[in-house]
């Protein structure tokens, strides 16, 4: 994959688990689709769900640069979004496998 580090599974030390909540127009534009193949792409794992207060969220797990990548993403998002701002946490990683849409 073009600019994305090699994928590494277990917990090394370079993985980070991060909770991401994206502000905007993100919700009924296609954003937890997209975000999903994103990062599908990348190789990240964890979720991404619509909050009740029109917020997107997602959780994202991988080694430290793939998923720096991912927040680059999230603050855009799809064509069709508009992203006002992107709130990062950052958590313990779990050794969660893949990546799920979740309701």
């Amino acid at each position: 994959m073009r600019g994305v580090p090699e994928r590494r599974r277990g917990g090394g030390a370079g993985r980070v688990r991060r909770r991401a909540v994206v502000r905007g127009r993100v919700q009924g534009v296609g954003f937890r689709w997209a975000a999903a193949a994103e990062a599908e792409r990348l190789g990240i794992a964890g979720w991404v769900r619509n909050r009740f207060d029109g917020a997107v969220e997602a959780e994202l797990e991988g080694e430290a640069a793939v998923t720096d990548l991912m927040l680059d993403w999230l603050r855009h998002g799809p064509p069709t979004a508009a992203v006002d701002g992107v709130e990062v946490v950052e958590l313990e990683p779990t050794d969660e496998p893949g990546f799920r849409i979740r309701s």
